[in-house]
Formats: structure tokens, sequence, C-alpha cells
């Protein structure tokens, strides 16, 4: 919805995912904003009635089969100029009272880490790249998020969350 904002009336902006109950619930908080269309497609399958500025994911890669087939698809999306953002963990380097934690059902849990690599590796040019991990001890924001996405409540013991890397690139102009 922030993305819509941003947009504001005059463009659009496609929210796409592979299950059909997300893209009902998108659907369902988008019926305020007009341009936002909700599609259910596999990522590695992307395909857009029309070119956008902007292709945009935060943790997709880890869990699909081939994360550089689906920056690439997000790049052919994107006109010539625009911009492709992903934004993916790397989940083995997060801890829990200084004890390492993953995500075993991720395909690619430490995606994160090659992620710099696989955008230029597509022909994207980085503009931007850097890692991020909120860490904290005892109840608050990071002890609530982590116990949101992985049912773990770390209690008191001190928590650094897995860094999520942030990779801005631009579509080559010609």
């Amino acid at each position: 919805m922030a993305l819509a904002e941003i947009t504001g009336r005059t463009g659009r902006v496609y929210a796409i995912d592979s299950d059909p109950l997300a893209r009902d619930e998108v659907a369902a908080v988008a019926a305020a904003h007009s341009q936002v269309l909700a599609i259910t497609q596999a990522a590695e399958d992307l395909r857009l009635p029309e070119a956008v500025d902007l292709a945009f994911c935060r943790f997709l890669l880890l869990h699909v089969v081939d994360p550089a087939l689906v920056l690439a698809r997000m790049a052919g999306a994107v006109r010539p100029g625009g911009w492709v953002v992903a934004q993916e963990p790397v989940t083995s380097a997060g801890r829990i009272n200084g004890r390492p934690f993953s995500m075993p059902s991720a395909r690619h849990p430490d995606v994160g880490a090659i992620l710099p690599s696989l955008a230029r590796d597509i022909g994207l040019i980085t503009a931007d790249a850097w890692a991020e991990a909120p860490a904290s001890a005892g109840p608050g924001p990071v002890a609530d998020y982590l116990e949101l996405v992985t049912q773990v409540d770390p209690g008191d013991d001190p928590v650094v969350l897995p860094p999520l890397v942030t990779v801005v690139a631009q579509v080559p102009s010609g």
C-alpha cells in the first residue's frame, strides 16, 4: 500500500503472489486504491501487461527454486532506466542467546549473502547495497518480530535478527 501511495492515482501497482489466498488478502486491503492490481502468478513466470518503473521484492528469493531467474524476470518487467529493489536475509547469521538459527524451510535461506552478485550477474547496475540487523534483549519490537516470523519466543534472551540485505539496482538504459 505504501507503493500505491507513492505512485499516486495515475500510476499502477501490480501485487504479485503465487498464493491465491495471499493475493485475495492484498486485494481486500487494496480496495481503497483503485490502481493496485493483485495477480496470482509464480515469480518464475512473471509477466506484466506493461513495463514498470520499479520491481520490488522482500523475502521472496529465499523461497523460489531459482533466485537468479526470478531476479532476471523482475528486471525484464522494468523499463530501461527503471529500478529493481530486492531485500533478502542471511538467516544463518541470526542469533538467539548467541546461538545461530536459520530458516530450514527456505530453499535459499542465505540468499541475501549473494544478492549483490546475483544483480550484477544478470546485468543490473547496482546503485547501492547494504545489510542491516536489528538487535535487542528481552521484550520489544525485535523479539516480537522474531516471534511473528518464526513462531519462536526468545523470552529475555538477546536477539540479533538475521541481516537483511538490500540491493538497489538499475536496468541499463540501452
